[in-house]
């Protein structure tokens, strides 16, 4: 897909100055939350809404960040599409907001998609007026189809959720970026700032984490980090690398030599 130098990222048409969006939990406290939350530069920021109170009396993840960060609610935990979609119902009329970060689980364990049920759960999320960001397998199929049905982003993982492998297949990520037109986003797997960029100069348009922050060991300077990880990334992208060449090649000219 052809990209536009210094082009910001646009979500169902809210553009956003930063391509890093960043979860709220395993945090140690809410005081490192909110401070790596302010470090990274994040304008949306993704909640559990079947793991957090939604009244929370002012103490709530929600009292803390409204007015300040666009909520991102997600349907974690949900391993069904009629669960998915129950839960982001509860969420638009608690949270006012449309916007969904859609996960529907296979299983407990290696917490990979359940692809059959993500698809069913997309389909009538986007009906239903939803603005729909499924996380997805990093599966050049299931990806289009999620385009296809109207998903605004689709968020194919690096890696298993909290695991911090990495990017583990690029190729597959290269291949879902030339055939799909709607926002890519990294989602689960990224462990540190290379992670990240790695994924931006592939042609990703954005990265979303939490367990990279939250778990590390100075969580505010590893949201700095992530936001110059991916800055970095994304202008190599912009720039373009130079060719991959199996044998060296001068980067001084041999013509106008002194002849010995």
């Amino acid at each position: 897909m052809e990209q536009t130098t210094d082009q910001k990222l646009s979500i169902a048409g809210k553009t956003l100055n930063s391509r890093l969006l960043i979860g709220t939990s395993l945090y140690p406290n809410q005081q490192v939350m909110m401070d790596a939350l302010a470090a990274s530069g994040a304008e949306i920021v993704t909640v559990a809404v079947r793991r957090v109170s939604l009244d929370g009396g002012g103490e709530s993840v929600f009292d803390l960040l409204k007015g300040k960060y666009h909520f991102l609610p997600n349907t974690a935990g949900c391993f069904t599409a009629s669960d998915a979609v129950f839960t982001a119902e509860l969420a638009r009329e608690a949270l006012e907001t449309n916007w969904i970060k859609l996960e529907v689980i296979g299983d407990d364990e290696t917490l990979f998609p359940d692809v059959e049920q993500l698809l069913l759960a997309s389909e009538e999320l986007v009906k239903k007026d939803f603005v729909v960001l499924a996380y997805c397998n990093d599966d050049p199929i299931s990806c289009k189809k999620l385009e296809d049905l109207g998903c605004a982003a689709v968020m194919p993982l690096g890696a298993p959720i909290g695991s911090g492998m990495g990017i583990r297949n690029p190729y597959n990520l290269q291949i879902i970026r030339e055939q799909c037109s709607v926002p890519l986003i990294v989602d689960a797997g990224v462990g540190t700032a290379s992670d990240a960029a790695q994924a931006m100069e592939i042609g990703m348009d954005g990265i979303l984490l939490n367990s990279a922050v939250a778990g590390a060991r100075d969580p505010v300077r590893m949201a700095k980090a992530m936001r110059l990880g991916i800055e970095s990334g994304r202008l190599a992208f912009e720039a373009g690398r130079i060719p991959r060449k199996l044998y060296a090649s001068s980067s001084t000219s041999l013509n106008g030599m002194i002849d010995l």
